[in-house]
C-alpha cells in the first residue's frame, strides 16, 4: 500500500510560528525531504525531533524525486519542507507534488507560513485580487518579456527578491510600470528587523541607491489602474435599440443585445430607450 506525501510549511523567520499540526506531522513521518538539510536540522533540533533527512532541491530534484517517490510507493510517509514557508510555492516541491499526483499518491498540504500572503496582508495594497509572480528571471530578455506581459495587469502583483538583486529589479519594475506605481517593500518578515516600506517605485529606486538593502524582500506592487470608459453615447444606444426592434426583436431582447454590443449596463440602455419612447 502506498504511503503519503505531506507538505509541511516551516516558519519564515519566527520559530514560534510552527503549528502543532506541523510538529505532529514531522514527528510521525518516516522521513523528511528538505531543501537544505542543515536549515531543517536546526528546526528539528529546536523541536526536539529526530528523523531521517534527505536533500531535495532544484539541482537534484530529478533523481532524488524518483527515489522519494519509490519510498512512498513502498508505503513510507514523507514530509516535504522548504527552507522557509510553504513547500511547492516557488519551490522545487512543485515537481514532486506533480509526480505524486501522476502516480496516484495522496498529497496533503498543511496550512501555515507563506511569505507572499504575509506580505500581501500587511502591504496596504488591494488584496481582493492578486497574482504571485515569484522570482524574476536573471536573464535580461526573459525578465523584460515577463514584465512586458504584466503591463496591463490590474491585480496586485507579488514578487520575491534577494537583497543583492533588489536595486536592478526595482529599476526594471519602475521602467515597466512607471515611477509613480505604488509598491510595498516587505523585508525580514516575522523576524527581529521586520520592516514594511510603502512608497512608489521611483522613490524606492532612489532609496536603495542611497542605502544597501539587507534581508530577503517580498515586493507587493499595485496593479495597473483600469482604463477609463468613454462616456455613454445616449443617441447611439437609443438608435441601436430602435434598429433591433425594427428587425423584430422585443424591447427586452433589443436592449440586451445593444448593451452587449456597446458594452453598457442593461439597465442604462433600457432607461434610455424608454425615455426616448416617451419623448
Amino acid at each position: 500500500m502506498a504511503g503519503m506525501l505531506y507538505l509541511v510549511p516551516t516558519p519564515i523567520g519566527n520559530l514560534g510560528d510552527i503549528s502543532i499540526r506541523c510538529r505532529e506531522t514531522l514527528e510521525k513521518a518516516d522521513f523528511i525531504a528538505a531543501e537544505d538539510t542543515r536549515v531543517t536540522l536546526k528546526l528539528l533540533n529546536h523541536l526536539g525531533i529526530k528523523k531521517p533527512l534527505v536533500s531535495y532541491y532544484e539541482h537534484n530534484k530529478g533523481f532524488k524525486g524518483e527515489k522519494i517517490l519509490q519510498r512512498i510507493l513502498e508505503g513510507q510517509t514523507c514530509a516535504l519542507v522548504s527552507d522557509a514557508g510553504s513547500p511547492a510555492i516557488s519551490d522545487p516541491g512543485e515537481t514532486l507534488v506533480k509526480q505524486c499526483a501522476q502516480a496516484g499518491i495522496p498529497v496533503c498540504a498543511i496550512p501555515g507560513p507563506c511569505a507572499a500572503i504575509t506580505a500581501l496582508s500587511v502591504s496596504g495594497q488591494p488584496t481582493g485580487r492578486f497574482c504571485f509572480e515569484g522570482f524574476l528571471s536573471t536573464a535580461r530578455k526573459s525578465r523584460r518579456e515577463h514584465l512586458q506581459a504584466l503591463k496591463s495587469e490590474q491585480r496586485t502583483m507579488i514578487f520575491y527578491e534577494a537583497p543583492h538583486k533588489l536595486a536592478a529589479t526595482l529599476a526594471d519594475l519602475s521602467e515597466a510600470f512607471g515611477a509613480d506605481r505604488p509598491i510595498s517593500l516587505c523585508r525580514e518578515l516575522t523576524k527581529l528587523h521586520e520592516e514594511v516600506i510603502r512608497t512608489t517605485l521611483g522613490e524606492a529606486v532612489t532609496l536603495y541607491a542611497q542605502q544597501p538593502p539587507k534581508g530577503e524582500f517580498v515586493l507587493v506592487v499595485a496593479g495597473c489602474a483600469p482604463a477609463e470608459k468613454p462616456p455613454v453615447d445616449e443617441a447611439d444606444a437609443v438608435r441601436r435599440v430602435e434598429f433591433l426592434m425594427a428587425q423584430g426583436l422585443s424591447r427586452k431582447d433589443a436592449v440586451k443585445q445593444a448593451a452587449q454590443e456597446l458594452e453598457l449596463p442593461k439597465n442604462v440602455v433600457y432607461d434610455l430607450s424608454l425615455k426616448a419612447a416617451d419623448d
